[in-house]
């Protein structure tokens, strides 16, 4: 990382709320330890603490189908170059129920903000679902204007309200993570190659 790490347990001259921020992001992470981009962000507690309940709140509190969420976080990933987000968002896509083939489109077709993008999107194996997921995840994260027919294909396959919100969320939340990941090389993964659909599936 182009920072050294801040420790991994509330310093010993931490003040009381620097201790609870530290007791906050562990119990999320339970029974995990606290994970290099939580070492980044600890530099500046209060920013870590938001983070965590931001983020918190996308992955556990929302209605949206784990499949779709990490489906959208992988796609960013790609789009972005997040060699971390892509390592650590791809198993959970593959658990979650994205098969080897979708996640493998979703990592190989061009962006749809181009038309030999669209064009591969629809020959790809990607369910219609999906399909809108990706256009709508590659143009906010591309261009953030997001096209009418875009916004209204959510509508079309299924989603509601409260799961265009939630997606809009994630995507935008992921977006900003990677953004941090590359920026201050959290994990030592800029300038390597993001795993093999082959290698996670092995």
């Amino acid at each position: 990382m182009r920072l050294p790490y801040a420790p991994s347990t509330p310093p010993r001259d931490a003040d009381p709320s620097t201790t609870e921020i530290y007791a906050r992001i562990a119990a999320r992470r339970h029974p995990r330890p606290l994970i290099p981009l939580d070492l980044s962000l600890l530099h500046s507690p209060p920013v870590a603490d938001g983070w965590n309940s931001f983020l918190g709140a996308i992955r556990t509190r929302t209605i949206l189908p784990g499949a779709l969420l990490e489906l959208s976080v992988c796609r960013v990933a790609v789009l972005n170059g997040a060699v971390y987000e892509w390592n650590a968002h791809a198993p959970l896509a593959l658990k979650d129920g994205v098969t080897a083939d979708e996640l493998r489109a979703v990592r190989e077709v061009e962006a749809t903000t181009t038309d030999a993008g669209k064009e591969a999107l629809g020959r790809s194996v990607l369910s219609e679902v999906q399909r809108a997921v990706v256009r709508y995840t590659d143009e906010m994260t591309l261009r953030v204007r997001v096209e009418e027919e875009t916004f209204e294909d959510l509508r079309r396959v299924g989603l509601n309200e409260r799961e265009i919100v939630e997606l809009t969320t994630g995507v935008a939340a992921y977006n900003c993570v990677s953004r941090v990941l590359v920026a201050l090389d959290v994990g030592e993964n800029n300038g390597r190659e993001m795993k093999s659909v082959e290698e996670l599936v092995a």
